[in-house]
């Protein structure tokens, strides 16, 4: 079982730019989006039918703004928008699709970097969602929350950890929620198999930051601990230029 998610920073945009002919050829079986800036009926879901793919999304109140879906050639048994929360529902950040035991998430966290008021934000998300997934894990036991983090783990993460110290997405109290998201009981699937440096999924547009490959790694498939013995390999794919982010792959045994 293939799964793919994919920041693709507006799916319009990315749709002109060739994200169509990719999803047909890449063949995954689900592909989790984040930051479509779409509404539904935005969202080409009869072209992607054609491509033998369901569309389940969930998009922000504000038009232009946010939204998760995913893309899925597995009909799911049941799929949830949103975690029940009005203040982080309105923006479209997170979609849940259940298939038997295992439940697969596309999940857009916030980012703190404009302000003050949208990095308290952030971290008052980050609690609430790890209360939530604690208390969706009773129910829903294999998790795969794939998704966004907008933060960058270790610092083999990203680029210069030295001048990143103070950035958001790299401070020191979204860096310690991670490792206690973690140690609730989740797996970095890339981390599982990759320890190498210098693997990110997102670069700024300035400086030709891509190019120079000066990146961060923010985008995650986070497992449960007990999908371990399925988890078969997981990628960063660079190459896919869609977006200021790339995609990531996870292999799973279905």
């Amino acid at each position: 079982m293939k799964i793919i998610t994919y920041n693709v920073n507006g799916i319009r945009a990315a749709i002109g730019k060739g994200l169509l002919s990719w999803i047909d050829d890449v063949q995954a079986d689900v592909i989790c989006l984040q930051e479509t800036k779409a509404q539904p009926d935005q969202i080409p879901s009869l072209l992607l039918k054609e491509m033998g793919y369901e569309t389940y999304c969930f998009s922000a109140q504000k038009k232009g703004y946010s939204g998760v879906a995913i893309l899925t050639k597995l009909h799911p048994d049941h799929v949830v928008s949103g975690m029940d929360m009005p203040v982080y529902d309105n923006e479209g950040r997170f979609i849940r699709a259940d298939y038997g035991d295992l439940s697969i998430v596309s999940v857009y966290h916030p980012s703190g970097s404009s302000g003050d008021e949208r990095q308290d934000f952030k971290m008052q998300w980050l609690e609430d969602f790890l209360q939530y997934v604690t208390q969706l894990r009773e129910k829903r036991p294999q998790l795969l929350l794939c998704g966004d983090y907008n933060i960058c783990h270790k610092a083999i993460d990203i680029h210069n950890p030295i001048s990143n110290a103070k950035s958001s997405g790299f401070l020191p109290e979204e860096r310690a929620w991670m490792d206690r998201f973690i140690d609730s009981g989740f797996i970095d699937t890339f981390r599982y198999f990759n320890q190498e440096p210098h693997q990110y999924s997102w670069w700024s547009f300035r400086s030709r930051a891509r190019e120079k490959n000066l990146g961060w790694r923010i985008d995650y498939l986070m497992a449960t601990q007990n999908l371990a013995p399925k988890l078969k390999r997981s990628v960063i794919l660079p190459q896919v230029m869609f977006s200021d982010h790339c995609p990531v792959l996870l292999e799973i045994e279905q």
